[in-house]
């Protein structure tokens, strides 16, 4: 009898794990499938899938599938969405406003300096601050330097003034703008090409990859390699959601997750780099590669910037920056 009973349990148990349901996290991003965050969501959806077993299913929606980028951050917070990868611009909104140091322009010469920041414990500690707001950071995730197009030749900071320019929503950006004559317009990236195309903005700010990808190209003459700041992101998930996995799920999704960033920051200048060549082939845009002397003077009119906005990120999260990247803001 209690061999019958035995062998029942473990039938049932049998039973009951073959018809369990994976837990679902959708991963909802802004940009295309094509894109370095667009590829690094699907390996990590892969790798989850591997490590877990089949306990976890990611759902990747790209393209703002499910949320244009104004409203996927509350989507996170209420829990419609279990994660995302946003740009490191949006957690200034949010309140954690210490993220938009990542925005001061010409604080990265290359990725090098740039790792000793997300890599390292200023990129922890800023993670961390999210945490109040029902988020866990889990990683930074590349993808490059943005530079500046336009549907008119761009050598100089003049060439921009009077000239809207469509940006994140980032005060420090705003300024960026404002520094070289621009006026700023913060603006969905899902309504960007159409704004570009109808006139509403007459050029903007993006790392080649979303440039290409977008097919900005397309409605843009110029382009202007002026590599003058960088875009990132931080791939977040709701917090309770996390906390309520069981902690071996959490061990291996941590694991797929520093898989994917290893892959994410490898493929970003590659991606970006195959862009710029895809956009000189099309011949739909003239590609300016500016001169030392030129860009200097883009680096001279924005250096205003670091001053009038550091009390916005706090000025000793800026000399963090600078402590790590070398940056010299005089």
């Amino acid at each position: 009898m209690k061999l019958k009973f035995v062998l029942a349990s473990a039938l049932l148990a049998i039973g009951a794990s073959a018809f369990a349901q994976p837990v679902v996290i959708k991963f909802s991003h802004v940009v295309a499938a094509d894109t370095p965050k667009g590829k690094a969501s699907e390996f990590f959806a892969k790798k989850a899938a591997e490590l877990t077993k089949g306990a976890v299913k990611v759902e990747v929606y790209a393209n703002s599938a499910l949320y244009k980028d104004k409203e996927e951050m509350e989507a996170l917070q209420i829990g419609s969405v279990q994660m995302l990868a946003p740009s490191l611009a949006k957690f200034g909104p949010l309140g954690v406003k210490e993220f938009e140091s990542f925005d001061f322009p010409f604080m990265f010469d290359d990725f090098a300096e740039l790792h000793k920041v997300t890599q390292g414990p200023v990129g922890a500690a800023l993670l961390a601050k999210l945490e109040p707001k029902g988020i866990k950071g889990l990683a930074y995730w590349d993808n490059g330097f943005k530079s500046f197009s336009a549907n008119f030749s761009i050598k100089a900071p003049a060439d921009l003034k009077g000239k809207k320019l469509r940006i994140q929503s980032s005060k420090v950006l705003e300024e960026q703008i404002r520094s070289i004559g621009g006026i700023p317009q913060v603006m969905a990236f899902s309504e960007v090409y159409q704004a570009l195309q109808t006139g509403v903005v007459d050029g903007t700010e993006n790392p080649i990859s979303n440039f290409y990808t977008q097919k900005m190209h397309e409605v843009q003459k110029h382009l202007t390699l002026t590599n003058h700041g960088y875009l990132g992101y931080a791939v977040i998930v709701n917090k309770k959601f996390w906390d309520g996995l069981a902690a071996p799920v959490r061990t291996q999704l941590e694991q797929a997750m520093k898989e994917a960033t290893v892959y994410a920051n490898k493929i970003a200048q590659e991606e970006n780099d195959m862009s710029l060549e895809g956009v000189k082939k099309s011949g739909k845009t003239t590609v300016y590669a500016p001169t030392k002397e030129e860009r200097d003077a883009f680096k001279k009119a924005m250096a205003p910037v670091h001053t009038k906005m550091a009390d916005r990120v706090g000025k000793e999260t800026l000399q963090m920056f600078y402590k790590e990247t070398g940056f010299n803001p005089n």
